[in-house]
């Protein structure tokens, strides 16, 4: 006979094993990735006041507008990386083809009439009142996920992912990658080939596919070059970057003004909310592609440097989450996730500085955004949920 009391007792430990597990997931957090995200966010949101306080101030417009909308993101945001955290990352396999058949459908919609063009690039969906969507940054997430699954699980009897297993995760990945291409977004496609060939690197995948891989980008750049696939505004910035003097006041304006903010930091900077180059508006869309050149010319050398050193954190962090990780599905996701921050801060530090071609990727976890904040941070989410568990049969 089960007693009220027996009852009690077995409803009080399953009650204290609940707690007990949403407290170990908190034990079990990566400190270092966590405090290092939320250290960029907050010198982000300060670079994001300073980029846009003078300009909506001179508009009439509300001056910390901009800051209010980043700091509800990042709010957002962390909510959203809380929610991939608690979530078992293996049993995300189960939704895979819904995740990639939303990101699928979100790209053909921004190629349809609800689509925008926003800065020369047809990527956005508006919603009103201040508020725009960009599919491409979600998409990111479903790539990683689609390819860990594929290559994650090798056939009975191979070590590495089969040829049929390669075709399909390239063919699959090539759809929404021809999406993105068409809107068209050169950065954002970037990516997701730094996200693939990563991501067959680590699975185990033979040498002569890789070899084969970059074999045809080489070819369809060249393709792309020899038949002008190009958009206007696209050769421009390459002419701009192949040479800087070509076009000062037109297509090498931004690189020009963006080295010149850099560079006039010095070692300490100018101190906060105090840059002139800032401040006159000189370097567009500061808050979101160019955030950088307010922390070269408002924190320095020293204070650039901090926030690299922030970013390194979290790329090492991400990596030895794959070295860890108890499956190959869990160490599959953390390399995606690894390449696709490490190339856009790469990309987006290197376009500041003049080392690299301006494309529109914004920095991880600094620049102003709502879609590229959300997915950042569930990207964040992911490499905790790879870290918690860690261990098998945690």
């Amino acid at each position: 006979m089960i007693t009220n009391s027996g009852i009690g007792s077995v409803e009080g430990y399953a009650e204290r094993r609940h707690w007990s597990s949403r407290f170990g997931v908190l034990r079990r957090l990566d400190w270092p990735l966590l405090l290092a995200v939320a250290a960029l966010s907050a010198v982000g949101a300060l670079l994001v006041r300073s980029a846009t306080f003078q300009l909506l101030n001179e508009n009439g417009d509300d001056p910390e507008g901009f800051l209010k909308r980043h700091i509800l993101n990042l709010a957002i945001g962390f909510v959203l990386g809380g929610v991939a955290t608690l979530l078992d990352y293996r049993l995300l396999r189960a939704y895979v083809p819904i995740l990639y058949g939303v990101a699928c459908v979100g790209l053909v919609a921004v190629l349809s009439p609800l689509g925008e063009t926003i800065n020369g690039s047809h990527s956005w969906i508006v919603l009103g009142g201040g508020f725009q969507v960009q599919p491409s940054e979600f998409a990111k997430v479903g790539i990683v996920v689609l390819l860990a699954m594929i290559l994650g699980e090798p056939r009975d009897g191979e070590i590495g992912p089969g040829v049929r297993d390669v075709l399909l995760a390239l063919v699959l990945a090539g759809v929404p990658a021809l999406l993105i291409i068409l809107q068209p977004d050169l950065g954002t496609t970037l990516v997701f080939v730094a996200v693939m060939f990563g991501m067959l690197a680590v699975s185990g995948v033979r040498k002569r596919w890789l070899a084969g891989l970059v074999g045809v980008g080489a070819v369809t750049i060249a393709a792309v070059l020899l038949f002008g696939l190009l958009e206007q505004y696209q050769i421009d910035r390459f002419t701009a970057f192949m040479d800087p003097e070509a076009d000062p006041r037109g297509a090498g304006y931004n690189a020009r003004q963006a080295r010149i903010a850099v560079g006039s930091g010095g070692l300490l900077g100018k101190g906060l909310f105090q840059g002139e180059q800032t401040g006159g508006h000189f370097v567009p869309e500061q808050q979101t592609d160019f955030i950088f050149t307010v922390a070269g010319e408002e924190l320095g050398f020293v204070g650039s440097a901090v926030i690299v050193l922030l970013l390194g954190v979290v790329l090492w962090r991400g990596l030895r989450i794959a070295t860890q990780a108890a499956d190959l599905f869990g160490t599959l996701v953390a390399t995606g996730v690894v390449c696709w921050l490490g190339f856009q801060t790469f990309q987006n530090i290197g376009m500041s500085i003049g080392i690299m071609p301006i494309t529109g990727l914004p920095l991880p976890f600094v620049s102003y955004g709502g879609s590229a904040t959300f997915a950042n941070m569930i990207a964040f989410g992911l490499l905790q949920a790879v870290h918690v568990r860690r261990h098998a049969f945690d």
